[in-house]
């Protein structure tokens, strides 16, 4: 966009205070510095949420030599990195409360015979409870399929050994060849090769 654009004015977000370098800003703390205090610098251990006010250069000089563990010993630094795993917030063991470690699942004893199996309660009477068995797949049925199992008349479940052992009974019990050349049931053995054939190109025998 060019600055001369008479948009330009209209679109410029100006700041609601100058956030320039004023002239009365604090000089810097440093020793025999009078130069801006631009930046701040915090005061070290049990003094948090305290600053320095230094120059930039002196700023940078701090922070070089900046230790926040200086004069700690080292099972003090190991136990303050232990509690800054969990932000410096007090943990009781599970299982505990906070006045001594009681168990209070003890008195209760809500945990006998309670599942566990991952075995985190285990030092408080918690048992691994058996693995409940997979369930079996079962197969969606639509209700093409539905309709042609009760033309042959098994069950949802059946195997397909069962539907094929079916199918023999009922086409020797309409085919006409059998019934002495009558051919009223012809309709009936239709409906039973054509569910048969579904069956077959839909996987169930």
């Amino acid at each position: 966009m060019k600055l001369d654009s008479p948009l330009f004015d209209r679109i410029r977000v100006k700041p609601d205070k100058d956030r320039r370098f004023q002239a009365s800003a604090p000089t810097c703390e440093w020793a025999g510095c009078d130069q801006p205090a631009t930046h701040r610098a915090p005061k070290g251990r049990d003094r948090e949420g305290q600053f320095w006010r230094y120059c930039f250069d002196h700023v940078r000089q701090y922070n070089q030599s900046y230790n926040y563990f200086a004069g700690m010993k080292d099972d003090a630094v190991a136990a303050y990195q232990k509690d800054a795993m969990t932000g410096h917030r007090p943990t009781w063991k599970m299982g505990s409360n906070n006045t001594g470690g009681t168990k209070r699942f003890r008195e209760a004893e809500p945990h006998e015979g309670m599942a566990d199996p991952f075995g985190v309660f285990g030092e408080m009477g918690g048992r691994a409870r058996p693995e409940a068995e997979p369930a079996r797949e079962s197969r969606m049925i639509r209700n093409a399929e539905r309709k042609a199992l009760e033309t042959l008349g098994v069950e949802m479940s059946a195997t397909a050994e069962e539907i094929k052992t079916r199918f023999k009974v009922l086409v020797k019990k309409y085919h006409p060849d059998v019934n002495g050349g009558d051919i009223s049931t012809e309709d009936r053995l239709r409906d039973v090769i054509q569910a048969y054939n579904y069956l077959k190109s839909a996987g169930f025998c």
